[in-house]
C-alpha cells in the first residue's frame, strides 16, 4: 500500500497504524486512532476518516451515528512508514463530549486559517448580504484603503490604556488583511513563509 510514494507498514503492531488526525485549517490535534488496510483503503476511496475500532472489532468511520464526519484533504506517512497524518475538515465537534478536539483543548490558535477560508468561501459564493463579499466587489483601492483606516484605527488605540478596544482594533485589522490577500490572490502561509524566512 503507497501514498505520496511511501508505502505504510501494517505488520508491526497485529495491522494496524495509528492515525493523528489534525484540523486542515487550525492545525489543532483533534483525535487519534488506528487503521488497518482496508480502513485505510475505504478512508481513501471515500474521503471520509475510516477507523478500524478495537472495542467494535470491525471497520468504523468516523461520524456514522453522529453525523460528525472528518472529510479527508491531506494524508501523509512518518518516516518510519507506520504512523499517519491526515489533516481533516471535521463536520460538528470531534469528541463525543462535544469538545473540538479529544484532547479537551478549545482554542483560538490557528483560528486566522479558518476565518481566511469563511472569507474566502463568501467571496467564491457571492454571499450577498455579507460585508465581506460587498467590500471585496467594492475593489482593490477600497479594500487598501480600509487596511489603511483601521491600521491607523490600531495606532490611535494603542497610545490609549485599554486593552479591549486595542484588541478590537487589532482583530479587525486583521480581518480587513485577509480580504486584501484574497484580492491579491496570496493566503496567509505566504505571508508567514515570507517571515519564516527572514530567520533563517
Amino acid at each position: 500500500m503507497k501514498t505520496k510514494g511511501v508505502t505504510i507498514d501494517f505488520s508491526k503492531v497485529n495491522g494496524l497504524v495509528p492515525v493523528i488526525i489534525q484540523h486542515f485549517h487550525t492545525l489543532q490535534v483533534l483525535m487519534l486512532g488506528y487503521m488497518d488496510e482496508a480502513a485505510y483503503q475505504k478512508t481513501v476511496k471515500e474521503n471520509r476518516v475510516t477507523f478500524y475500532s478495537r472495542s467494535k472489532q470491525r471497520l468504523w468511520t468516523k461520524g456514522e451515528s453522529s453525523g460528525n464526519f472528518l472529510s479527508v484533504k491531506e494524508l501523509s506517512v512518518d518516516c518510519d512508514q507506520d504512523t499517519i497524518l491526515i489533516k481533516a475538515i471535521p463536520v460538528g465537534p470531534t469528541c463525543h463530549t462535544g469538545s473540538t478536539s479529544c484532547f479537551g483543548e478549545e482554542t483560538a490558535k490557528g483560528f486566522l486559517y479558518a476565518l481566511e477560508q469563511v472569507i474566502h468561501d463568501r467571496i467564491d459564493r457571492d454571499s450577498e448580504n455579507s460585508y465581506t463579499n460587498k467590500l471585496y466587489n467594492r475593489g482593490i483601492n477600497k479594500m487598501a484603503q480600509k487596511v489603511g483606516e483601521e491600521a491607523v484605527e490600531l495606532v490611535i488605540e494603542a497610545k490609549d490604556d485599554n486593552p479591549q478596544l486595542f484588541k478590537g482594533e487589532a482583530a479587525d485589522l486583521l480581518y480587513h488583511f485577509l480580504i486584501l490577500l484574497k484580492a491579491k490572490g496570496m493566503k496567509l502561509i505566504e505571508i508567514e513563509d515570507t517571515l519564516m524566512s527572514r530567520i533563517k
